[in-house]
């Protein structure tokens, strides 16, 4: 008889070697101008997991969104908030954390007045996820609402649905009790001058006449012999179109002391998107997924990329496979840039005991961390060489971060 498949020894035996070579890199690169490179670890050092002490909370980006993380840790450490409702629990630690950065406009690419689309209107996506039961709520293309990661939480608590957007989005908020807000502000409406006055540039509309690379519309579609007059054009878009500064989401998960697991997205999306486009960061699986007993992922960058990779689900599967977060975290990246070598993003992953790891491509990514056995904020740091970076750490507070890496580069790790 055939052996019965074991997809966890599958994995580990295809990706071993990978991670293994990796550190060689980082080996020699740390030991630069000693008498020789830092021997290779072992497969078992390599695949070393540290038992993290719950509770503690990850997620996407430092700077202004430690803020963030530290209001989730307040919530998980204390019950402490400045909502009195929320009691220490995963579910409302990642909702303060993620309104936090809707309130500070984290970046101008979380909350009110970033981030305009074509006819300068800001909207926002979000999405709250249970890790228990795999319930999920979300809201895209919400207008007229600040508080999206409140409408996503609705969304799960209150009905059977996983998904509202637009209108019916905002009118189920309003009848649920928030607040109907503008969500422009005169710099999103300067962003969208400055905008019109490049010739609406950049913009994500292809085989439409006039030329949307060179004009502003109104639009139409071209005909089939109008199209093969010119190029089509791709729909990879040049690198320069996304950037930290304009293309970004808060993605945050954390495990509470009762072992609860929960995730939590926000964003306004890309900048100078078309009305009604809805990113990764309310899609389960592509901006976020968390899986109890097995841990979760959150993820930033080209959304519209993303989402067709899943690289969330596929991160998260990954592990529940066998796969260690860093080996999880690799192949769910590599598996968008074998298709799109330019495309820039970054996720961070973490299983359920506290091992924590994140990959990027094409930008500088960094993600951060409270935990109990740590004292302030971490600040990881992923330096991607040409095709791929991959850094890993550890929840415990007990080492400092590593690196592994495909063709060089170095992580750092800061405490704020």
């Amino acid at each position: 008889n055939m052996p019965r498949h074991r997809p966890k020894a599958s994995f580990l035996t295809a990706t071993s070697m990978v991670v293994a070579s990796a550190f060689v890199v980082v080996g020699w690169a740390a030991s630069a101008g000693a008498s020789g490179p830092a021997p290779a670890p072992t497969d078992a050092q390599v695949r070393k997991k540290l038992t993290a002490t719950a509770p503690w909370v990850l997620n996407t980006w430092g700077g202004a969104f430690t803020e963030a993380n530290a209001a989730a840790w307040r919530v998980l450490s204390s019950g402490a908030s400045e909502d009195v409702r929320w009691t220490g629990s995963a579910l409302d630690a990642v909702v303060a954390g993620c309104a936090k950065c809707e309130r500070n406009r984290c970046d101008l690419t979380v909350g009110y007045g970033g981030s305009p689309d074509e006819d300068g209107e800001t909207t926002l996506d979000a999405m709250v996820m249970d890790g228990q039961t795999l319930d999920v709520g979300a809201v895209g293309a919400l207008r007229g609402v600040k508080d999206a990661v409140e409408a996503a939480r609705l969304v799960l608590e209150r009905t059977q649905h996983t998904l509202l957007v637009g209108d019916q989005a905002t009118a189920f908020a309003l009848q649920m009790g928030l607040s109907p807000a503008n969500l422009s502000t005169p710099e999103s409406a300067g962003e969208h001058a400055a905008w019109l006055n490049a010739n609406c540039q950049p913009n994500y509309r292809r085989d439409v006449s006039p030329d949307p690379e060179k004009f502003c519309g109104p639009y139409r579609a071209v005909g089939t012999e109008e199209a093969a007059a010119h190029a089509r054009q791709s729909c990879k878009r040049p690198s320069a179109d996304i950037a930290r500064d304009n293309h970004d989401t808060i993605a945050m998960f954390a495990t509470d002391a009762a072992g609860r697991l929960f995730g939590a997205t926000s964003t306004n999306g890309a900048r100078a998107k078309m009305p009604g486009r809805v990113g990764d960061a309310p899609i389960p699986g592509a901006g976020l997924y968390v899986l109890a007993g097995v841990g979760g992922c959150g993820a930033t960058g080209d959304g519209d990329v993303m989402m067709r990779f899943l690289p969330c689900y596929q991160a998260v599967e990954s592990m529940r496979l066998g796969a260690t977060p860093e080996q999880a975290a690799a192949d769910a990246m590599a598996r968008i840039a074998a298709r799109h070598p330019t495309f820039q993003g970054g996720i961070v992953v973490a299983d359920a005991a506290g091992a924590h790891a994140g990959a990027a491509n094409g930008w500088i990514f960094t993600y951060s961390l409270s935990s109990a056995a740590a004292t302030g904020v971490q600040v990881f740091t992923v330096h991607p060489p040409p095709l791929l970076a991959v850094q890993r750490g550890h929840s415990t507070g007990e080492e400092e971060p590593e690196t592994a890496v495909r063709g060089g580069g170095r992580a750092d790790a800061a405490r704020q």
